[in-house]
């Protein structure tokens, strides 16, 4: 059994090889952990409990001296089982120094990497992405662990290494289970969880901190009859089927911050970078549970009909569907937040009361490229989870029908 944040080390010198376990007591490790979120389980609409939190790993090693990490594995703290792993060109699309984001997560496609090994520099910190999908009926574990290994690569060869690090508890906090935040009528969940999206890893370095404000946030757009999202011209904003459609309260509860004034961008071209008090635009922030809060965002400026103070009830109109802050097409960025402003803030997950799955869209067509494309219908082909769902989490790219 292996304590937490200890390196197994062998008999002779080194970083350890993994073949005898350490004496108790502390023990050099190549590479520090920190978990940025206390992982909430969730399950989404394949049926599997996902657990989606980040790994934040420093070297400790003289800038001089680099390391390679082969394989990480979450297990379970109390039985040691393997619950999720990532070694080869799956751990290289999954790590990245917090500075230089891996490609595609604007919405286009990159070529594969290469099977190249994950190598970190010495005093280097990078970040590991961890999407854990665990079986039907497979419970989460109360406590998980993480086990890195790999290799110092030292002038006179590689040094096998071996940490169990960063031990942190699940939470016992149940996602809040939701009123659709839109009327009725077909949708499409972009940018949702758990790939390489500018939501999920979306790394923000604020207030001398590093958080994942958008990590389970939803992009909403209107689809129409023919699978449409936008129809004739795409640099116009009333194209767009979304647009001025209403979005609704996804829960009782009170007003605690209205921002209105911010014109609409004309899509479909990204628009510069706002102040970061303007990120999200026109926007709408509920809280409706003690440390939970709902945000509608990019909503059309003059639309909103609330006002901070006033309390709300499932299903009252809030606003409209606009095209203001960082965005680029109408669309309904929508999330639940742990306080009530965007920057800081932690992104817990959340479910849906009921929908229906009817289809899923295969290429990475998100906010940034969606009026772009030569058509406004999207490319909608069947969904191994098409139909009814009650309290889950639609996973990205896919259509349903609240």
């Amino acid at each position: 059994m292996l304590a937490a944040g200890m390196l197994v080390v062998s008999a002779g010198t080194g970083y350890g090889t993994g073949v005898a376990p350490p004496a108790p007591g502390a023990q050099f490790t190549p590479l520090t952990a920190a978990v940025m979120t206390k992982p909430t389980p969730f399950v989404a609409t394949d049926g599997k409990t996902h657990l989606s939190y980040e790994l934040l790993t420093t070297s400790s090693l003289p800038s001089s001296t680099p390391l390679r990490l082969d394989r990480v594995d979450v297990r379970d703290a109390r039985t040691h089982r393997v619950v999720g792993s990532l070694s080869g060109q799956a751990l290289a699309e999954a790590a990245n120094p917090v500075g230089d984001p891996l490609p595609g997560a604007d919405g286009y496609t990159p070529p594969p990497p290469p099977p190249t090994p994950t190598v970190i520099q010495g005093s280097d910190q990078w970040i590991i992405w961890l999407d854990l999908a665990l079986d039907r009926g497979q419970r989460a574990p109360k406590v998980l662990e993480h086990h890195l290994s790999g290799a110092v690569l030292t002038a006179a060869g590689p040094s096998a290494f071996e940490e169990t690090v960063q031990a942190t508890a699940t939470s016992g906090i149940p996602p809040l289970n939701l009123r659709a935040p839109v009327r009725p009528g077909t949708w499409y969940s972009s940018e949702s969880c758990c790939g390489n999206t500018h939501h999920r890893r979306g790394l923000a370095p604020i207030n001398g901190r590093f958080d994942v404000p958008q990590r389970f946030a939803i992009d909403w757009y209107r689809v129409g009859e023919q699978g449409q999202a936008w129809e004739g011209d795409p640099t116009q904003l009333t194209s767009y089927l979304g647009y001025r459609q209403p979005v609704v309260a996804a829960a009782g509860g009170r007003v605690v911050e209205v921002q209105d004034g911010i014109a609409d961008n004309p899509p479909p071209v990204t628009p510069p970078v706002p102040p970061i008090e303007d990120t999200v635009g026109n926007h709408v922030t509920l809280e409706v549970a003690p440390g939970r809060y709902l945000l509608y965002a990019h909503l059309k400026p003059g639309s909103l009909n609330v006002r901070e103070g006033e309390r709300v009830r499932p299903g009252q109109v809030l606003g409209l569907i606009g095209n203001s802050g960082n965005s680029t097409t109408p669309h309904l960025h929508f999330q639940v937040m742990t306080t009530a402003e965007f920057f800081p803030t932690d992104s817990p997950p959340f479910t849906f009361r009921q929908f229906r799955v009817v289809g899923q869209v295969e290429p990475r067509i998100w906010d940034d490229n969606l009026g772009l494309q030569p058509t406004g219908v999207l490319p909608i082909t069947p969904s191994p989870y098409e139909g009814l769902h009650r309290a889950r989490y639609p996973l990205d790219r896919e259509v349903l029908e609240f």
